[in-house]
């Protein structure tokens, strides 16, 4: 099982109206493309943000190595400039891999 995690930090003027993207749109298209079994969202506790912002980590999991491949070459890249275009600087992240063991 991999685990590709995805932390976001976001200005709280978007705050509302990225979670209900993220819930409504975002996700199930992630989901869609068939490479992660689950998707889950969490908002940080206990993390240093700078004044008007909020982080959150998007979970997904997924059963190989090359399913994660397949994500990043096939369909992130899009999902990634959906995700730019609406909201630009005003949402900041970065990705992580892990396996479980």
């Amino acid at each position: 099982m991999i685990q590709y995690n995805q932390t976001i930090n976001i200005e709280s003027s978007i705050e509302a109206d990225w979670l209900q993207w993220m819930k409504e749109e975002q996700v199930p298209d992630i989901l869609a493309t068939g490479m992660f079994i689950n998707a889950r969202i969490f908002r940080l506790l206990d993390v240093e943000e700078s004044e008007g912002t909020a982080t959150y980590a998007l979970q997904l999991h997924a059963e190989t190595k090359e399913h994660l491949d397949i994500y990043q070459l096939k369909y992130e890249p899009a999902l990634d400039q959906g995700h730019e275009s609406r909201y630009g600087g005003k949402a900041v992240s970065f990705r992580t891999m892990m396996k479980e063991v």
